[in-house]
């Protein structure tokens, strides 16, 4: 059981964040031991928030390590194959929605680019598809670091900053002749036909969590420990938060939640702009289906760390509650999923691809990496079972309007590759 906080505490909640970008480690520590004695505990929401983003201290805004030399690994980093078959998910669900005449693909936190490499590769290689669409890729990043990364990989540097009046802050023309532009929020992204990823963005948002307690439901909060100097620790809020009554759902069963109000309202962005203008938004991250408790975890060098111990040097996250994102999109759009990442890659056809990729490699040492990518995006007990996909489509891609009157007069509509097996014309 947590303490409780001193009920004298004031629950601080917007603090700014401007730690001294000197000192190292230690600086973000010691900002926020400040902060808490000042003001009180804080929302692990407000934790998270300085320990990812803080301008001078933050792990993002800092390094952000994503890849082998950094802190944690994603799934386009160890193989192509994982993004040309998301660009292949992309190019079918153009096709199945009548091949529109422009295609917005925007990803949410590129990270290091790999994946929109990936999938721009896929669209060069089927540019006679796409040949009479106007492509543009918009990238949502806030790290002035990662975006550099980003700008060297898929344009070869070659970007400029954009005027004061445009809403992109960067852009550049990728090596395949592609417009890129960069954005800090998803609302700078001009509406139109687009295509949404977000491929392990929902996890490292900032989530509340909370506790239920037999006086009812209380905040778990992040405060400096009375006993240890410079020590954080969780407690319990002393009475209801205002997140306490915002985000707590009255039919819930579980006793330990952990609610990510950010990735609500990104949600309703993506599911309002699809059903505006058309298109489709691909999730995948760590997650369930509202069925798990306590997911808050940290990565350091590729291995846990403890989430309250020297922030601002680990990646902190939590797994995506894709119940709570369902709910969010408030029926304005269809949501297909969550499946497992292991069986969305095997409707979309990675076996044949593969075995394509097997036969065109001469050397054994190409031949193993292929084979141990394959095992770690596809192996239950690797990145196969903890990773999960959904969708976010309009609701006529998967009933027709006019279903009820006339059943018969129109063509039946195209299973959506991934969630079912692809169709390979």
């Amino acid at each position: 059981p947590l303490p409780t906080a001193p009920a004298a505490a004031r629950l601080c909640s917007g603090a700014g964040g401007e730690a001294a970008a000197a000192g190292g480690a230690g600086a973000m520590l010691r900002h926020l031991a400040r902060k808490l004695r000042a003001s009180g505990p804080v929302t692990v929401a407000e934790y998270m928030r300085e320990a990812l983003t803080n301008p001078g201290q933050g792990y993002y805004t800092r390094r952000g390590g994503v890849g082998e030399s950094g802190d944690f690994i994603t799934s386009p980093e160890i193989s192509q194959v994982f993004g040309e078959l998301i660009g292949i998910w992309y190019i079918s669900e153009w096709m199945a929605m009548g091949k529109p005449s422009t295609f917005q693909l925007v990803e949410l936190g590129p990270g290091r680019g790999t994946l929109t490499e990936d999938i721009l590769r896929v669209f060069k290689q089927l540019s006679s598809v796409l040949s009479k669409c106007d492509v543009s890729v918009h990238l949502v990043e806030v790290s002035p670091k990662l975006s550099e990364i980003q700008a060297v990989m898929l344009t070869g540097g070659k970007v400029q900053p954009s005027p004061e009046d445009e809403s992109a802050y960067m852009k550049g023309i990728s090596k395949t002749g592609i417009p890129i532009f960069w954005y800090r929020d998803i609302q700078d992204v001009p509406p139109g036909y687009s295509f949404y990823l977000a491929h392990e963005f929902f996890d490292a948002l900032p989530i509340h969590k909370f506790q239920r307690t037999e006086k009812g439901w209380r905040e778990v909060l992040v405060d400096i420990d009375p006993e240890v100097p410079d020590q954080l620790r969780f407690v319990l809020s002393p009475s209801r938060t205002p997140a306490t009554q915002n985000f707590i759902q009255p039919e819930e069963t579980r006793d330990h939640v952990e609610v990510c109000p950010e990735a609500g309202v990104i949600v309703q962005r993506l599911a309002s702009r699809i059903e505006k203008d058309g298109g489709a938004a691909l999730v995948a991250d760590y997650g369930h289906d509202g069925t798990k408790t306590d997911t808050f975890r940290g990565f350091r060098n590729h291995k846990l760390h403890d989430v309250l111990s020297a922030p601002g040097t680990a990646d902190l996250t939590a797994d995506v509650d894709f119940s709570y994102l369902r709910k969010m999109a408030q029926g304005k759009t269809a949501t297909l999923g969550p499946i497992k990442q292991r069986e969305f890659l095997k409707n979309m056809g990675i076996d044949l691809r593969l075995q394509v990729l097997l036969q065109n490699s001469g050397d054994t040492a190409t031949r193993e990496q292929l084979l141990h990518s394959y095992d770690m995006l596809m192996n239950p007990e690797k990145m196969g079972d903890c990773f999960n996909f959904f969708a976010l489509l309009p609701h006529h891609r998967l009933v027709h309007p006019d279903k009820k009157d006339k059943r018969e007069s129109k063509s039946p509509l195209p299973p959506v590759a991934g969630f079912h097996e692809l169709l390979l014309k």
